[in-house]
């Protein structure tokens, strides 16, 4: 009896006549790359059809030659002994043959429907390029991505580092029938370090990645502090100097200020000494021996200079003071609202 026959026989008496089943149900693949599908069936079957988003593209038959549309789709056994299984290929599959893809089995199997996801990869860009910066400054970077399919998942790293995601802020914007993206990182410069920004996608076995240089340059030393204290000290000392200077000065002019009785002893000295110097000939002064001090009522003859010539003349005036007697300026009243003046005068 035929082998294929029995096996047909056996799959009918079981029951299990009519399935089969298409894996994976769901495959995503990368731009350019290949998408596999394989159907199994169980039980006997005559021939085999593929459609890719609703267009037949490739004909199995268990026995003969696979018929297809194109080369990009192609198909096999498992083995060459098993042909209850086919393995179909989608060559360098794009984004036009993105979804259903149908196995339909003649006879009483029906079909089975996968679904194909295709991604699309595009740029990755730090467009700030290389920055030299001072340390302990806010930079930021900026990553453009574009042309992606779907949008990526994008992150940074710093010294080979992951950055964490609190440092920076993605977002991601339709562009037709793709995805563009921008991410934006921020951080304190401390010292010289590589930033990386990078795009992943499921398909992609590595991340699309850019990186640029930072270098720092330290800081010129802040002066402010000491500027103030500097500032600080030197005000106090100016002041200090200028109370100083104006005590002193005061002091100084003071100690040069001569007394009422310093400078009339001066006087006369400087008087007496200059006497002696007057020429032969010369007359010099002499004291008046007429004046009366205060208390004294009369000058005596006794009091007037020999050779001297006295001259002394009375008369009387009236007095704004009536009834009144002065004892301590020299004069004396005679007679109501008179006071008598004396005067000498000697030559």
């Amino acid at each position: 009896m035929d082998v294929d026959l029995c096996i047909w026989l056996i799959l009918c008496a079981t029951g299990v006549m009519g399935q089969f089943q298409v894996e994976p149900l769901e495959s995503t693949v990368l731009k350019g790359s290949d998408a596999r599908f394989s159907a199994t069936v169980q039980g006997m079957w005559e021939v085999m059809t593929w459609n890719v988003r609703g267009f037949l593209v490739l004909t199995v038959p268990r026995i003969g030659n696979i018929s297809s549309s194109s080369e990009q789709f192609s198909a096999s056994f498992c083995s060459a002994e098993d042909t209850s299984c086919v393995v179909f290929t989608i060559h360098a599959a794009s984004r036009m043959e993105a979804g259903p893809v149908i196995c339909t089995v003649q006879g009483d199997y029906g079909s089975k429907s996968a679904q194909l996801h295709v991604q699309e990869s595009g740029t990755v860009q730090i467009k700030e390029g290389d920055r030299k910066v001072t340390q302990d400054e806010e930079v930021d970077f900026n990553c453009l991505t574009s042309a992606w399919f779907p949008s990526p998942v994008v992150t940074w790293n710093l010294n080979g580092g992951a950055v964490d995601s609190s440092l920076y802020n993605s977002t991601h914007v339709a562009h037709g029938d793709s995805f563009n993206s921008s991410s934006v990182l921020k951080f304190k410069a401390v010292k010289n370090s590589t930033v990386e920004c990078l795009a992943m996608l499921q398909t992609l076995t590595k991340p699309l990645s850019s990186s640029v240089h930072l270098v720092v340059v330290p800081k010129p030393p802040d002066w402010t502090v000491l500027i103030a204290v500097v500032c600080s000290f030197g005000g106090f000392a100016l002041l200090f100097l200028l109370i100083y200077g104006m005590v002193f000065c005061y002091k100084r002019r003071r100690e040069k200020e001569p007394n009422y009785q310093e400078e009339m002893i001066k006087r006369l000295r400087t008087q007496s000494q200059l006497s002696g110097l007057r020429p032969p000939g010369q007359k010099q002064g002499q004291v008046n021996a007429g004046y009366v001090t205060d208390g004294q009522k009369s000058v005596t003859p006794s009091d007037l200079t020999d050779g001297a010539s006295t001259r002394s003349n009375f008369f009387e005036m009236p007095d704004a003071v009536y009834n009144s007697t002065d004892n301590g300026n020299g004069y004396s009243i005679e007679g109501e609202g008179f006071r008598k003046h004396r005067h000498a005068t000697t030559v």
